[in-house]
C-alpha cells in the first residue's frame, strides 16, 4: 500500500509524525495543504525538509507559481519529484465544460475552474508537464521525463516493471518531436492500431 498527503491541513508536527508511520508521498504539493509560514512549517514545511518522500507537483503556471515552484525544487532531490497533471476530463477535447460533482466546471487558461472560482482540476496532459518543467522550471529535459516516468514508478513500487528503458521492463514509450509534442506512441512495445 503506498500513502500520500494530500488536501490537508495538518500541522508540521502531525506530517512528520505522519512521515514516520509511513506516509511515502505528498499529492500536488502545496495545492490544498497547510503553508510554509515562519512559525509554522506546515505540511509543505514537512514536505520540503524531507529528503527521502515523493513530492507530485502541477507544473501548469496556474496552480502553483513557477517560482515557488523552482524554490521547492532547490529544497530536496530533484528524483523524489514527480510531475502530475490532476486531469480532468476536459483533456483532449474540443468542450471544455464538464459535470463534478453537481457542478458546471469550465476551463479556463487551461485550468479547471468551478463557478465559484475555485480550482477543481487542470486541463494539463503530461507532455505538456514535461514541456513546462523545462520551459517554467528551467529543468534539463531529461530530468522533466524522468520526473514524468521513473520517479512515478519508483513512488508506486513498480519500477521492476516500468517507468525507464531496459530489457525486462514494460515498454510503454512516447516518442516527442523536438518540440516535445508526442508524435506517437508504444503500450507494451506495441503500436495502437
Amino acid at each position: 500500500m503506498v500513502v500520500a498527503a494530500g488536501h490537508t491541513d495538518a500541522t508540521y508536527e502531525e506530517t512528520q509524525a505522519a512521515l514516520a508511520s509511513g506516509i511515502s508521498g505528498f499529492t500536488h504539493l502545496f495545492n490544498a495543504m497547510s503553508p510554509l509560514q515562519s512559525r509554522a512549517p506546515g505540511a509543505v514545511g514537512a514536505a520540503l525538509e524531507d529528503q527521502g518522500a515523493f513530492c507530485g507537483i502541477i507544473v501548469d503556471g496556474r496552480h502553483i507559481h513557477p517560482a515557488v515552484l523552482r524554490l521547492a525544487l532547490r529544497c530536496r532531490p530533484l528524483d523524489r519529484f514527480m510531475l502530475v497533471t490532476d486531469a480532468m476530463p476536459s483533456v483532449g477535447l474540443t468542450d471544455k465544460t464538464f459535470v463534478l460533482q453537481g457542478q458546471t466546471i469550465t476551463v479556463r487558461d487551461g485550468v479547471c475552474v468551478a463557478p465559484d472560482g475555485t480550482l477543481a482540476g487542470s486541463d494539463l496532459d503530461m507532455a505538456r508537464a514535461v514541456r513546462n518543467a523545462v520551459e517554467m522550471l528551467g529543468v534539463d529535459l531529461a530530468d522533466a521525463l524522468r520526473m514524468a516516468s521513473q520517479a512515478p514508478a519508483q513512488f508506486l513500487g513498480l519500477d521492476h516493471e516500468l517507468g525507464r528503458i531496459a530489457p525486462g521492463l514494460r515498454a510503454d514509450l512516447a516518442l516527442l518531436d523536438d518540440a516535445g509534442q508526442v508524435v506517437t506512441t508504444w503500450i507494451g512495445g506495441q503500436l495502437p492500431a
